[in-house]
């Protein structure tokens, strides 16, 4: 089983920084600069043989290994607690996780996966980004991730988006992850 860009739990894996850099040759380079163990920087997709050290021992992952579903979307008990959690964390590429669940469900995975690739590709050329970019890594453009994703989210929720609030303080320290 080779790389996977979809996940039990909802997340689009093809826009991961840890698979960008996995694919891209660059584990190294981003594991001294993340400050984690470069074994923690290889990760072909939670569904692949080959995790990071996260979502190799990841819960969710697990729970829907062991009911044999091949996404959360198809357990009686979805949205169960620990997706909810999961969606509420703090990092913002977590926040649409039951809405991907839920098109999952709905449209198949393959439907998603193609949404997801054009979702997570800069609409002026094409070249995939992460769940943390701002601009595109090719032509400079401005691409839509996943904290511009989460404020129109929490607009569409009637919530406002406190940018000076803790919540959203920590938030922001996470973009050294891009």
């Amino acid at each position: 089983m080779g790389k996977r860009y979809d996940s039990y739990c909802g997340l689009y894996c093809g826009a991961c920084p840890i698979q960008a850099a996995t694919e891209k040759g660059e584990v190294e380079k981003k594991a001294e600069e993340w400050g984690l163990p470069a074994k923690d920087v290889v990760c072909q997709g939670c569904k692949s043989k080959v995790n990071a050290g996260l979502s190799a021992d990841c819960v969710i992952r697990l729970c829907a290994r062991d009911h044999g579903f091949e996404s959360c979307a198809e357990c009686d008990e979805f949205p169960c607690g620990t997706i909810q959690t999961l969606e509420r964390d703090g990092y913002p590429h977590h926040t649409a996780i039951t809405a991907n669940l839920e098109a999952i469900y709905e449209r198949g995975v393959d439907a998603w996966l193609a949404e997801q690739k054009k979702r997570w590709s800069c609409a002026a050329c094409g070249t995939p980004f992460t769940w943390y970019e701002e601009k595109c890594s090719s032509c400079g453009a401005e691409v839509y991730g996943a904290r511009a994703e989460e404020r129109d989210m929490a607009e569409e929720r009637g919530e406002r988006a406190d940018e000076d609030s803790p919540y959203w303080k920590i938030r922001r320290d996470l973009s050294r992850f891009r």
